[in-house]
Formats: C-alpha cells, structure tokens, sequence
C-alpha cells in the first residue's frame, strides 16, 4: 500500500492519532497543565468502597510542581513557567488529573473550574473522573462550561468486564461507563476514555472484544494503558503473593496487542496514547525502560511493515 494514502482521518498516519488532531483543532500549540485540586474518590471514603483501585497510586503521574499544598493558581503558574520556556506562545488546558475530578458539590466544582479558567492563557479544563461521578447536575455545568471553552472529560473505563472491575475494587460497573460515555456525547462534552490492557484474568480474545465494543460508542478520544504494577499498591502486594495470576507484556508482545486492537477500533476514534508511563523507580514490572515517543515509533513502524491500520477489520 501507498504511503500516501488517504485514511478516513484526513492524513498519512495509520491511525487517528491525538496530536494531529490537536494541533488542527486549536490551529497551534496547546498544554495540559496538571492540577491537583484536592479531590478524593468514592471507593476510597466508603461511598462505594474503601482503599481505592487496586493498581493506584497518584504520585505515578503527578508533577512535581502539581503540590496539593500549593493554591490552584500557584500551580498553573508554576506550570506555565515550566512549559512556557519553550514556546512563549503556548495555550493551555487546566488538567484536573488527580483522583476524582468531578466528586464534590457542583457549587465547588464550579469555583474550582471557573478560577482555572480565569488564569491568563487557559482555554480549557480536560477532567479525569469515574463514570459513576457524573450526575445530571455536574453534566448540566460541564455543558454549560462547554459553550464558551473547551472542556474534555477523561473517563477511567479501565474494562468492560465487571468482573474485572469488582476485581480491581473500581467501585462502578460497565453499564455506568456506557451511561456516562453517552450523556457526555450527547451534550456535546468531549471524552476520552481510558481502559487497561492485561488486568488479571482477561486475555487477548477479551481486550478484542473491548475494541470492538467500545467501537460502538460515542468516544471521542482514546487512552490505552499496558498494565504496570506500581510500588505502594495493592496490586503490587497481590503481585508478590500471586504472581502468576499477571502477564506483564513483553515490548514486542504489546506491540502486537496494540495493532491488533487497532485494527479493530472504530476510525474515528482519536488515539491520545498507547501505553502507562510513571517514574522509573516506582515500576515494578514490566521495566520496558522506553519512553513514549520511542513505543510510538515502534507501533508505526509496525502497522508500516504489516501494510495496516486502525480500523481495518472494524
């Protein structure tokens, strides 16, 4: 096949990927600034659970000027020093990253947004939050949030096996993650959902099934992760007692996992990301020791060699 073809999204990459879809949307450079805001979750405070999931611990992908000390504004500032050294014309999307980022009072999470984005180059709120944390009220404030900026919210799918889902102590089911999926949609609400490829007891039959479920769905934007067991977690304390009950990929086995699902998942999916990334020293396993952009370059050269794409077999 071509190099230049044609792909549904409009470009020659062989897949709908995030930051050409970015880049075009906002017509220049754009940073998500992570926050943290202070929030909980409810399978943490007793709501729904008590301990939270299994395989968490926020400090993985918490930066280091994100401090739950430092004031909201604090750390946008500090943010914007840190991203705004290299392009002095960057935008900025106000990342509530940490925990569950809709799991208050909507007068709060109202506060909260709106002196997000009333710091000078902010545009926009991306939101991580749970599926089960988005009542009709946050949604009606999201909406409303939405005619005037760009609001994206990141939803943790994690699976669409409730098995799993109880498993990993997540606290909600796959039928709140479909509710939530579409309610967003229907408002017009960007989302990205997030899933976890090779919790214990699913296999590779079970994470194709999950592309071409989740192909059926109103999901605008895609995060997949490869499991990675982290130090200070329950899953780690599961890890060292039962070890075979985990399969941590191999590069090349991921590889292969990641283009087949690909080749599964509905086109106009964008794809943020392929894999988890956390500090080197708080990995358990698997120690792959690449970054981001080099497994990127891997799965491209991969769909290049094997004349495929997103989307092929959906």
């Amino acid at each position: 096949m071509s190099d230049t073809i044609n792909f549904p999204w409009g470009h020659t990459k062989r897949y709908n990927d995030f930051s050409t879809h970015f880049r075009k949307l906002f017509e220049g450079r754009v940073q998500k600034i992570s926050v943290n805001a202070g929030f909980t979750c409810p399978n943490r405070d007793g709501t729904r659970g008590k301990g939270g999931c299994t395989y968490c611990n926020n400090k993985t992908f918490q930066p280091d000027y994100c401090d739950l000390n430092s004031l909201l504004k604090k750390q946008l500032e500090d943010g914007v020093a840190f991203f705004s050294r290299k392009y002095s014309t960057m935008r900025y999307l106000a990342y509530f990253q940490s925990y569950t980022n809709t799991y208050a009072p909507v007068s709060i999470l109202r506060e909260l947004y709106e002196e997000a984005l009333a710091y000078p180059g902010v545009i926009g709120l991306v939101i991580a939050t749970r599926p089960d944390c988005l009542s009709d009220e946050v949604l009606d404030l999201l909406e409303e949030l939405s005619l005037k900026y760009y609001v994206m919210v990141e939803l943790g799918l994690e699976s669409i096996e409730n098995t799993t889902l109880e498993k990993i102590n997540r606290g909600h089911t796959w039928e709140e993650s479909i509710r939530a999926i579409e309610e967003t949609s229907k408002r017009s609400i960007h989302n990205c959902a997030h899933v976890i490829l090779g919790l214990p007891g699913e296999s590779h039959t079970d994470f194709i099934r999950q592309a071409r479920i989740i192909s059926t769905l109103p999901i605008e934007n895609l995060k997949l992760h490869q499991l990675q067991i982290h130090k200070g977690t329950a899953m780690a304390h599961e890890y060292s007692k039962y070890p075979e009950r985990f399969h941590p990929f191999s590069v090349d086995e991921y590889i292969a996992l990641v283009v087949e699902y690909l080749e599964n998942l509905n086109p106009q999916i964008i794809v943020e990301r392929f894999v988890s990334s956390a500090p080197d020293n708080m990995v358990i396993a698997p120690r792959w020791g690449l970054k981001n952009h080099e497994f990127v370059a891997k799965v491209e050269k991969r769909l290049l060699e094997s004349d495929t794409w997103q989307g092929r077999l959906w």
